[in-house]
């Protein structure tokens, strides 16, 4: 026993100020051993959901992160067991403040992206809005995200607006969407009629969905016009602008030929004179 407790507590002089024994090596072992073991848990626990090609997104950052982890624990570790490492301590904590002031943007889309692929809050072919800006997700990578708009053209997005803006998931419950068409008429029309118009505009139109049906909303009196809203279902709302314009050359097709007039704002201008 006492030869055993000899060789553990064997040190070797490593530099004139740092040495560590062998129980210190094997402590250290363990713990390598034991974060080895946590972070493959990790892996397994964060990405078993996750489909293939995200998968090897996380892995990729992942990769990275582990190392990371591992050089905390290590420097940890040979503080705990005695060995003076307040120099590294500093030093790296002045490298990782240097880095991190640099690169912090980076840094915040590649934990964006992290999150993205975790919580499966965007995928690809979501048709999304941000900042403004709408599109249909063709990419998603760990540091931007890779859109088309309707008109064709190619909008990439930097992860971390994923965290600092409001985001709108136009297909996450599905393609089916609610689109509505306002619209005015002058005082005095027929309101009845024009709700009629309005139906059977939206019903006639083939990129409606017939259930749930359209319906024409009476939404206020305005200060010129009557003002109207007619709220349909279409099945792919990256496409809405066509069909609404459709609607609305129908609309005003129909209310001119049975005498329904759109008005503009009007102003009564009374000069009085002193």
């Amino acid at each position: 026993m006492e030869k055993v407790n000899e060789i553990l507590n064997y040190s070797f002089q490593l530099t004139d100020t740092i040495s560590i024994s062998v129980k210190g090596m094997l402590f250290v072992l363990l713990v390598i051993l034991l974060t080895t073991f946590f972070l493959k848990l990790i892996r397994k626990i964060t990405t078993r959901n996750l489909p293939k090609n995200d998968r090897a997104k996380f892995d990729t950052v992942f990769s990275y992160v582990r190392w990371i982890i591992y050089l905390i624990f290590l420097l940890i570790t040979l503080h705990a067991i005695g060995v003076n490492v307040t120099g590294v301590f500093a030093a790296s904590a002045a490298l990782l403040i240097g880095v991190g002031l640099a690169l912090q943007t980076l840094f915040q889309d590649i934990i964006s992206g992290v999150f993205i692929l975790v919580d499966q809050s965007v995928h690809v072919g979501d048709i999304i809005e941000l900042d403004g800006k709408v599109g249909r997700v063709e990419e998603i990578k760990l540091r931007t995200t890779r859109a088309v708009t309707i008109d064709n053209k190619v909008v990439v997005i930097p992860n971390h607006l994923y965290l600092t803006n409001s985001l709108y998931n136009w297909t996450q419950n599905g393609t089916l969407t609610r689109e509505d068409v306002e619209v005015g008429v002058a005082y005095g029309s027929d309101v009845q009629l024009v709700k009629k118009i309005l139906l059977q505009v939206a019903k006639a139109h083939p990129d409606v969905i017939s259930k749930p049906e359209p319906i024409v909303v009476f939404t206020s009196f305005g200060d010129s016009s009557l003002n109207f809203k007619l709220i349909i279902t279409l099945n792919d709302s990256f496409k809405a602008t066509f069909p609404k314009s459709d609607i609305r050359f129908e609309i005003d097709r129909l209310f001119r030929e049975n005498n329904i007039t759109i008005p503009f704002p009007q102003r009564d201008i009374h000069i009085i004179q002193k």
